[in-house]
């Protein structure tokens, strides 16, 4: 447009030098042509001026990220956008299961009881494994970068709050901001990276490769890393309040390693840790009508590492984890071989250092199966005449194949078995001994790939107690579980009256339940 106008003034020049007929015409003519030409030159002048605003706005534009409401993100809050990830796990189902209780039991004092409430066949809708997370890396310089992780738990189809049953209760509120993984740290080439904060243990990374199932009902963790049953799993969780080392790959070879200090000003691991909301290893005192301390599972220090070699299709790994301390006092309340005074709040002497061991292997043939092994060792230090009781000493197996069937298809198959443990607290058993409280557990899934990162699967498990053991179905990551209890009222105490009284009895644990359960689910990675 510029050049347009440049040219309608050179011919208006032009026009006003040639020769005309009358000298009054002529100069009036020159005047109106010199008036234009002014004009054209000051049009010419805000046109340049607009351009040049047209370009240094574009420039502008190019450089930042798009954004609504014409806010535009400084150039630190773009930077750690650039370095930064937005990453998840989505996942529910459909579930079906049952407590696989009798109708009735004969109890070892010859009188019989009756499971309370519906123990049979149950739908639930369950979130498994769900969380968010934002994680990003920062160079500080050429050998030093800081790392840092926020992660929580999203509860899809449940409201995030406490975690409440009949049997347990904890104050921690995993549907949280950073209920999960999170950490800041360091790292540099050729030495690897130390981090800060909460995060699964080593114990428990140096195996998960090896577990197909993981989130789904029947999840090795139902066996392997828990030492009396429940779906608690003692050894391979989430460790708080931890500082850790991992290492670079050396050749194939990795190392991790972890510390958690107990944080307890009590001798016997019977308090809070000190800047968290319930006991080590979770619950809050009192949970389960037991007295209002820290007594079923609360430890002091710990300890947790693994050593991996990595060569193709082969996947070594010994991993060992020790927790100080770990007060059991309630699995001596009203035990009959425990001494009589300590009948009623437990034998002071039932606190001592908890360690588990295992190695694993696993191999991917050519023929696209992949076969994975553990043995695992877990031991409880206790004076000699505890022994009779202590059901967190034993050893336990579990093997697992996978089969691609298709790209986009693929079906597994696990099996993990309990061993008998060393003794058995005898409260929940049914029957009058010699205890056995060893257990199975039968997995079986299949999955397939709808579109990248996006599954749908259905698997069927089976929990298969011995006469004392009392293993359950859920264990793992799942939002719903199945245990061992029966829906009789929780026994507590009531001031209300004035003088406290206990009501309700329950709930009851029965052993040598046969969970079962089918799930049909929809998993989502990004």
């Amino acid at each position: 447009m510029i050049k347009r106008l440049t040219g309608m003034a050179a011919l208006a020049a032009a026009c006003a030098a040639a020769p005309l007929a009358h000298g009054g015409e002529v100069d009036d003519l020159k005047a109106q042509l010199a008036a234009m030409q002014e004009q054209m030159d000051k049009l010419k002048a805000h046109l340049e001026q607009v351009s040049n605003q047209v370009q240094q706005q574009q420039q502008s534009a190019a450089a930042a990220p798009a954004s609504s409401g014409g806010w535009q993100p400084s150039a630190w809050a773009r930077a750690i956008l650039d370095e930064s990830q937005f990453y998840g796990n989505l996942d529910v189902s459909f579930d079906d299961t049952t407590k696989g209780l009798k109708s009735s039991y004969t109890l070892s004092d010859g009188s019989t009881a009756s499971p309370v409430g519906r123990t049979g066949w149950l739908p639930a809708i369950s979130t498994n494994l769900s969380y968010i997370g934002w994680r990003g890396r920062h160079e500080l310089d050429e050998n030093l970068a800081f790392l840092w992780q926020l992660e929580t738990q999203i509860d899809i189809s449940a409201t995030a709050g406490t975690s409440n049953n009949n049997s347990s209760n904890d104050s921690t509120v995993k549907g949280a901001l950073t209920s999960r993984n999170t950490y800041i740290g360091l790292s540099g080439p050729g030495w690897g990276a130390v981090k800060i904060g909460k995060t699964d243990a080593p114990y428990k990374n140096s195996t998960a490769r090896m577990n197909p199932f993981s989130g789904m009902l029947g999840d090795y963790s139902v066996i392997m890393g828990n030492t009396g049953g429940d779906n608690r799993v003692e050894f391979g969780g989430r460790v708080d309040h931890a500082i850790w080392y991992e290492s670079p790959d050396f050749g194939g070879i990795t190392f991790n390693a972890l510390f958690s200090p107990g944080q307890n000003r009590t001798t016997d691991s019977s308090g809070i840790a000190a800047g968290e909301s319930s006991c080590a290893g979770g619950n809050v005192p009192g949970s389960g009508a037991l007295p209002p301390v820290c007594s079923d599972g609360a430890f002091n220090n710990l300890y947790s590492a693994n050593l991996a070699y990595t060569n193709g299709p082969l996947y070594l790994t010994a991993a060992y984890e020790m927790h100080t301390a770990v007060n059991r006092v309630s699995d001596t309340i009203g035990v009959a071989t425990t001494p009589p005074q300590f009948a009623a709040s437990g034998d002071p002497n039932d606190i001592g250092n908890e360690s588990a061991a295992k190695v694993g292997i696993q191999y991917r043939f050519p023929t696209k199966t992949t076969v994975s092994a553990i043995y695992e060792s877990m031991r409880r230090n206790v004076p000699a005449y505890l022994a009779y009781q202590n059901e967190r000493q034993r050893t336990g197996y579990w093997l697992a194949l996978t089969q691609s069937l298709t790209p986009k298809d693929d079906i597994s198959f696990g099996w993990a078995h309990a061993n008998k443990a060393q003794g058995d607290p005898g409260q929940h058993n049914t029957d009058s001994g010699p205890h056995d409280n060893s257990a199975n557990l039968y997995t079986a899934a299949f999955k397939h790939e709808l579109a990248k990162n996006t599954w749908w699967y259905a698997d069927y498990a089976m929990t298969a107690n011995h006469a004392s053991a009392h293993y359950d179905l859920g264990a793992g990551g799942r939002g719903v579980t199945t245990d061992c209890h029966d829906g009789s009222t929780l026994a507590a105490v009531d001031v209300s009256s004035g003088a406290p009284q206990v009501t309700g009895d329950g709930p009851h644990c029965y052993a040598g339940g046969r969970l079962q359960g089918i799930s049909v689910g929809l998993d989502f990675k990004f």
